[in-house]
Formats: C-alpha cells, structure tokens, sequence
C-alpha cells in the first residue's frame, strides 16, 4: 500500500508539472508566439515527437518540466523570421498572462480537487457521538504514544465497547455528539461504574465502564476516540467550502514560505515534527506522506482525502514559490516584464524613447545564484527527509 501510495504521488507530480507547462503553452499559442518544445522533466530525453513546429517529450529526470517560446530574453538569437512572433515582441499584457498562466494552473487544480473532496468523497465529521477507535490501554501521561505489559486495559476495552457503537447516553445524560461525550466522560467519578447505552447494530445494550485518571489529562478517562463520517456536499456548497479551504491553504502555505529561512536548523532535530520550519518538506517527504497515508489502518475516504489535501497543498506551495520575484522562476520574470512595463510608462511621460527590454545579462549572476540556492535547499531537504522524515499521525 505504502508503493501504491507512492506511485499515485508520482502520478500526481507529474501531472501538475504537466498541467503548469501548458499554462504556458497554451496561452503563447493563443497568443501566436512560436513554441519549440514542451517537454517534462529535465536530463536526457526518453521519448519525443514532433508535432506542427514543437517537439513534444519526456525526459529522464522528472524534476520539473519546461516549455520553450522563442525569444525569452533578449539575449536569445532568433531568426529574423520568427522574431515578430517571439516572446520578447509581444505586448507587455501577454507576456504577463503567459508567465503567470502556470502558477494559476496550480491553482485551478487545487480549486477542482477541493470541490471533488466536498462534493465527490465529503467532508469529514468527527462531532458525532460515533465510537471510531478503542483505546487498548490507560496511557501513563497524555503525552504517552504507545501502551506497555504494566498499562492496565482501558475503560472501554474493559467494559465491550466497539469500534462503530454509538453513544447515546453516559451517566444518565444523553448525549448527540462527541463534544457533549467528551464533557459527560470528565465530570464522572473514576473507579466507579457508569451506565453507557450504545446502539450496536440496530440494538440498543447497556454497558458499565469505570472511568480511569491519567496524568496530565483534566476529568476521567473512557479510552475512546471520534468515528470519522463523511458526507457529500451540494455543488454550491462544495464551491464555498473549495473557496473557503484554499484560503487556508493559501495562508498555510505563505507562513510556510516565511519558515524556510529557519527551517534549516530544524530539519535535522529530533523534534522536527513539532517545529514549524522542520515541517517544509521536498518532493520525497510528500511522497512518503502519501504512503502513510494509503498503508495506515483507515476508512478509503479518510485515504482519498489525506492524499488530495497533500496534492492541493503542495499545488498551492508551488504556484506560490513560483510566483516568487526571484529569477529563474516565473516571478522573477514577471517582475522583469512589470518593471519594463513601467519604464516605458515613464518614459512616455517624460517623452522619451522607449527603453525597450531589460539587459538581461546584467541579471545573469543574481540568477545563477538563486538557482545554485534553490538547487541546494532542495538537496538539503531531501537528505532530512532520509534520514529524518516527518510521519502524519496514524
């Protein structure tokens, strides 16, 4: 399950470098300017072929992808006859949409994959008074992950309580959801017996627990946790929920960006997991987040949703990162057309020439730089992903 996993990220990887490239490509043709090529991943190339004037293919390293329109920069040769149909002769407006058309690509994608969530899988709900899990044992601190020969069962194995009962009242009080649950468990008295009626395959049976004290934990202890129930939305809903949760993946992911500068100090310590910078993952954390996810002992919903949140959030992270104005990145190009947008404003103010397109070569060594930078925290954080990985909770 974990190798399904993976092949599915894999998928979906490629998928979106695929989707991002014909943002570009999709929006210079509309645009007539000439396209070259449009080929994922970089390296030696594994398969092509040629279609009309571009050369479609793949190559061996999927680590990206690129779509080539003649006359980038200025500093590219292009043959007098296609130079009225390179990039750098189109208006400054198309330019822009076709830079940006990437990154909204990602966006468009995680937008879709939010509304399948809502209106295809549905939307989680925990506040049921559903019994999902039992624990097996009373843990010796809330901050205790695993049970030992010494913990005593918990309440709820003790009494017969299953996974899929549902509690309809605790100690006399009826109860609806978990969050009315959870308050009835606290206020009982530990060590003595509670009467708990659960509905269990139709039939209604009376079960009498004795609630337990943990170190740390306010009010007594059951041994129970929230069954997860999914329920679809209506498109109108699914569209607001898409909108409302992109936002808060949009956030996610800004606050993330500000973590990196921190985040290499993080990515090697032993509580990595609880550290907003040891969180910033590469390509083969998100990888080994979705075989967790698909190897871990839940419901297909609780799987197919982990693995589209990974898939949106990391779609948002990269049409943001590449947004950044940083050269070689498509921000950073879009900062160059704006800023020449402007001066040829300004000059037109003033009267004067226009000053045309911007010396790129002057550009060539803060590019480089911020490529040799970018290369290197990616190679950074693979190596912590090895050797120190995050794990989702099971």
């Amino acid at each position: 399950m974990t190798l399904l996993g993976w092949i599915i990220f894999i998928f979906a990887l490629l998928f979106s470098i695929m989707l991002h490239e014909a943002g570009h490509f999709a929006t210079a043709k509309k645009f007539r300017m000439k396209v070259t090529q449009f080929f994922v991943g970089f390296g030696q190339t594994l398969w092509s072929r040629v279609r009309g004037e571009t050369e479609y293919g793949i190559k061996a390293i999927p680590a990206g992808g690129f779509v080539k329109i003649v006359g980038m920069t200025a500093l590219e040769d292009v043959d007098p006859e296609d130079e009225a149909r390179s990039f750098r002769r189109q208006p400054g407006w198309q330019r822009i949409i076709v830079l940006a058309a990437g990154s909204f690509m990602h966006f468009a994608l995680a937008f879709v994959l939010l509304f399948i969530l809502a209106a295809g899988i549905g939307l989680s709900n925990t506040n049921s008074s559903a019994v999902g899990a039992i624990d097996p044992c009373v843990p010796t601190s809330i901050t205790a992950t695993s049970c030992t020969k010494s913990n005593p069962a918990s309440p709820a194995v003790k009494a017969g309580l299953r996974s899929g009962d549902k509690i309809i009242a605790l100690g006399g009080t009826r109860v609806h959801t978990w969050n009315q649950l959870g308050a009835a468990i606290r206020a009982q008295k530990p060590g003595t017996p509670v009467n708990v009626t659960v509905l269990r395959n139709g039939h209604r049976l009376t079960l009498h627990p004795s609630m337990a004290v943990v170190n740390g934990r306010k009010g007594s202890y059951l041994g129970v946790s929230p069954a997860v129930l999914y329920a679809t939305v209506n498109p109108v809903r699914a569209v607001t929920y898409a909108g409302s949760e992109f936002g808060q993946v949009v956030v996610g992911s800004v606050k993330a960006l500000g973590s990196i500068p921190k985040a290499i100090p993080e990515l090697f310590a032993k509580n990595r997991s609880s550290t907003a910078g040891g969180n910033v993952t590469s390509v083969v954390g998100a990888g080994e987040y979705t075989g967790q996810a698909f190897a871990a002992n839940v419901g297909w919903q609780t799987k197919v949703s982990i693995v589209l949140l990974i898939v949106i959030s990391l779609n948002i992270f990269v049409g943001l990162f590449n947004l950044l104005p940083l050269l070689p990145l498509d921000g950073g190009h879009l900062a160059v057309v704006i800023y020449e947008q402007i001066r040829s404003w300004i000059a037109r103010l003033r009267r004067r020439p226009d000053p045309g397109l911007v010396d790129m070569r002057k550009l060539l060594p803060l590019s480089v730089g911020v490529f040799a930078l970018l290369v290197g925290f990616g190679l950074l954080l693979i190596m912590a992903d090895l050797v120190n990985p995050v794990h989702i909770p099971q």
